[in-house]
């Protein structure tokens, strides 16, 4: 027996949310490669953002230590 989904008042069990996956994917499956590589792109600049924000962190902590 499946369980239901707790954060959905009735609940939702598994095939109902399978059923929702693949009308989703019909209707969004064009353009799921062009979402999943701006996801990628964003992900990418985040990380990016928090390497540089470290660097700057550990230059400006070697500064106020000389």
């Amino acid at each position: 027996m499946f369980t239901p989904l707790a954060i959905f008042p009735g609940g939702i069990n598994t095939y109902e949310l399978l059923i929702f996956g693949v009308i989703a994917l019909l209707l969004f499956g064009n353009r799921l490669p062009s979402v999943a590589r701006s996801f990628g792109k964003g992900i990418t600049e985040f990380k990016r953002g928090l390497k540089d924000g470290e660097q700057e962190a550990v230059a400006e902590e070697r500064k106020s230590d000389a």
